[in-house]
């Protein structure tokens, strides 16, 4: 089956690096847009959906202030991980969340829309 990398940016009308780094980093930020619940050791991340669903990753990078990438440990591609990175737009001054993931070809319009419900949820969270 043939896979494709989505990369996807979203501008965030965010001038708090703090606010939006403890969103996508932190088990009480992605309770607020990613999952209904979260749990966290220092390696490993265990999201929620639900009252039956549920996935584990593994934090396999992440530089304070930048980015985090998971990889999903229940993943047949041991290559493939979903990252969460901020970039601030020197233009602007607003920050922009690029998102990269993974999705069967046939999967990647539900996986971009997917996304787009998803940080829509962050903007109204995070008031961005």
């Amino acid at each position: 089956m043939e896979r494709e990398k989505i990369h996807l940016q979203y501008l965030l009308n965010a001038t708090s690096k703090s606010i939006l780094w403890t969103a996508i980093s932190t088990p009480s930020g992605l309770e607020g847009w990613f999952a209904d619940r979260v749990q966290s050791d220092d390696k490993t991340v265990t999201f929620f959906w639900g009252k039956t669903e549920s996935r584990t990753a593994a934090i396999v990078a992440m530089r304070a202030y930048s980015f985090i990438r998971f990889h999903w440990l229940d993943s047949e591609y041991p290559r493939e991980y979903f990252e969460l990175k901020m970039t601030n737009s020197e233009l602007t001054n607003d920050f922009v969340l690029e998102i990269i993931d993974f999705a069967a070809q046939e999967d990647v319009d539900d996986s971009r829309e997917l996304w787009d419900s998803q940080v829509e949820t962050l903007r109204r969270t995070c008031g961005f």
